[in-house]
């Protein structure tokens, strides 16, 4: 168990600006695995930083380490229209992750949100809640659908099993839900086989840019190396919505080929600074993990715990 002055060193390093980006990232992953009070509030004051990439990362972990005291403050992020869409964003899908009842009004609020993204976010989340109430978890123990072997907190459960085409069919039709479209995304996450991933590549063409990003942080999870031109062809497109650039490059750093290992050199120095840096971490974290010195690819990869 960590003492409250462990977690309090870990958590000045993560709020530490003139640390180096990876550095605060190595932080941020110990606090989350550490769990907490303590660990939640260190992670709360980080949000005042101006890196939208480690904003991002605050609410995704905090929606994954599931503690109902991190309600409060990400509602304060989903409310605060300063803060950048993607934080915003990752707010609400973590206040759908904790999976309390109790901010289904805020998030069936911001289903209306001006910003997209925001908008199709909380409403994936107020579906997920509403899936939760229903009973629907004890579906997924039925044995018609694959477990989630990443562990992760997903933001729709996964569709009943079925054909890889059957799942690309309603993964890529547009006027289904966007809740439904999700399930046949992790459905083809869990199978987890190539025809699987290439079905999943296709989906970086859809129209949604929050389904876009989805898809590439399903592809980072599942690490397969026929993932990798479509992702680098995402990376790669300068008029790409910045938030798919970013887990397009993320994914390419937990698959961590060598060619992944190229475009990421090649993409360290992006304009784009939530591209840049994610680059930069995507390949810090390579370095960790084929040194074996720190195990947090997790980051990466999205694993709970």
């Amino acid at each position: 168990m960590a003492t409250v002055e462990k977690i309090g060193s870990i958590g000045q390093e993560l709020v530490d600006p003139r640390q180096d980006l990876t550095k605060r990232f190595r932080a941020l992953f110990t606090l989350r695995n550490l769990g907490g009070a303590e660990a939640i509030e260190w992670i709360s004051k980080a949000f005042a930083d101006e890196s939208a990439l480690l904003k991002h990362e605050l609410a995704y972990c905090l929606g994954q380490m599931q503690d109902k005291r991190a309600i409060p403050t990400l509602t304060a992020v989903l409310k605060d229209k300063q803060q950048e869409p993607m934080v915003r964003h990752e707010a609400g899908e973590a206040l759908g992750a904790i999976g309390d009842s109790a901010v289904l009004d805020l998030l069936k609020e911001y289903s209306q949100d001006p910003v997209i993204e925001v908008a199709e976010t909380c409403q994936l989340a107020v579906q997920r809640l509403e899936w939760l109430q229903s009973g629907g978890e004890k579906t997924l123990q039925d044995g018609h659908t694959d477990k989630n072997p990443y562990c992760s907190v997903d933001p729709a459960p996964p569709a009943a099993r079925k054909s890889v085409p059957e799942l690309r069919s309603a993964l890529l039709d547009e006027s289904l839900p966007l809740f439904d479209r999700y399930r046949a995304m992790f459905a083809l996450r869990n199978l987890g086989t190539e025809e699987a991933v290439l079905a999943l590549g296709d989906g970086l063409q859809c129209s949604s840019a929050l389904f876009r990003h989805e898809i590439g942080y399903v592809l980072g999870q599942m690490q397969h190396p026929a993932a990798v031109p479509a992702l680098r062809a995402a990376l790669e497109r300068s008029n790409e919505n910045p938030m798919v650039r970013h887990e397009a490059a993320e994914a390419l750093g937990s698959i961590g080929k060598d060619e992944c290992l190229a475009v990421l050199q090649r993409y360290r120095e992006d304009q784009e600074r939530v591209v840049k840096e994610s680059c930069e971490v995507a390949l810090d974290m390579l370095e960790y993990e084929n040194s074996g010195q720190f195990q947090y690819a997790d980051g990466l990869v999205r694993l709970q715990g």
